[in-house]
């Protein structure tokens, strides 16, 4: 069986994440499914999806060391292509990825106690994203 439902995520910009996990967990259990997995995936480029101990200091912890490992202030080929500012948004987005797959127990998704699925915007400015979750199983 597969169960499909689309979020719309308004983010802040840059650094902004967001918490999907309470979310999840409820896609998860309307779907109706026990045992499988459940996939989680951004469209688009300049944002992404993973999983962190959602709390302040890695909230801020993570675009900090992302902007560090891939600064925004660097003259990157896309920018000089396209001069739009975001070609570290592209970048710290691929590093991290757009989507991410879980199992699924009992109807619910697999995590450990300190592990909370996150969006991440990546991009210069304020977006509104689309989230797809997708849980197959029986």
């Amino acid at each position: 069986m597969t169960y499909q439902e689309s979020l719309k995520l308004k983010t802040r910009g840059h650094g902004h994440m967001q918490d999907l996990t309470g979310t999840i967990s409820k896609i998860v259990a309307q779907s109706g499914i026990k045992t499988g997995i459940v996939q989680i995936f951004n469209v688009g480029s300049t944002a992404s999806i993973g999983i962190i101990e959602f709390e302040p200091g890695l909230e801020g912890d993570l675009p900090a060391v992302l902007d560090k490992l891939i600064p925004p202030s660097l003259s990157y080929g896309h920018q000089q292509a396209w001069q739009d500012g975001n070609a570290h948004s592209h970048l710290q987005s691929t590093l991290l990825g757009q989507g991410l797959t879980l199992p699924v127990a009992n109807g619910k998704p697999v995590l450990g106690t300190w592990q909370q699925v996150f969006h991440l915007e990546n991009d210069i400015k304020a977006r509104e994203r689309t989230v797809v979750i997708t849980v197959l199983g029986t």
